[in-house]
């Protein structure tokens, strides 16, 4: 039995959201985004409230039954109030500046690293060494923030390079004397 998919998803004002077949729209006052839905799940708006119900027990359809709403619910979250990711810089010389949409990065290599922004995201820089990725899509925020984070990944004998903001960093002990 899905405890996550069970839940239903309270639907904000301002947010609008369409069932057409098996594909949901849902539009809010910072954008509108798309999903494809399992076209076994049935999807019921009613009441500014959204369920998601599953007409068996097949092995593929209880996966999708949970997965399915919480989906649903980033959509519903991300169109309403977006998404952030934070990104912090350690080490001596890693810093950030933003050129036009656009972040410039310098880590310590021979070329400074670019990284563009998608269409959807936007980018803050409140200092030399912070960046927030902002967007409505969660799962693209993340991934840009993963980018950013794999170009120079903590290491764990100082701790320098990208990690996110209140990210534990597993530190080793250097060589012992004797």
């Amino acid at each position: 039995m899905s405890r996550i998919g069970n839940k239903p998803v309270q639907i904000p004002a301002g947010v609008e959201v369409a069932v057409n077949g098996n594909n949901v729209v849902v539009k809010g006052p910072k954008g509108q985004l798309e999903l494809d839905v399992f076209e076994k799940l049935a999807i019921n708006v009613e009441d500014n409230v959204l369920t998601v119900s599953r007409p068996d027990d097949e092995r593929e359809t209880r996966a999708r039954h949970g997965l399915t709403r919480a989906l649903i619910h980033n959509m519903v979250v991300g169109v309403s109030e977006g998404f952030e990711k934070k990104v912090e810089l350690a080490g001596v010389g890693y810093r950030v500046q933003q050129k036009g949409k656009n972040l410039e990065f310098s880590l310590g290599f021979s070329h400074p690293v670019i990284v563009e922004a998608p269409e959807g995201i936007t980018f803050e820089v409140p200092d030399n060494t912070h960046v927030n990725v902002k967007g409505i899509n969660k799962q693209q925020v993340g991934q840009i923030a993963a980018e950013i984070r794999g170009h120079r990944p903590p290491e764990p004998y100082k701790g320098k390079g990208i990690h996110y903001v209140g990210e534990h960093i597993r530190r080793k002990l250097g060589k012992a004397a004797k």
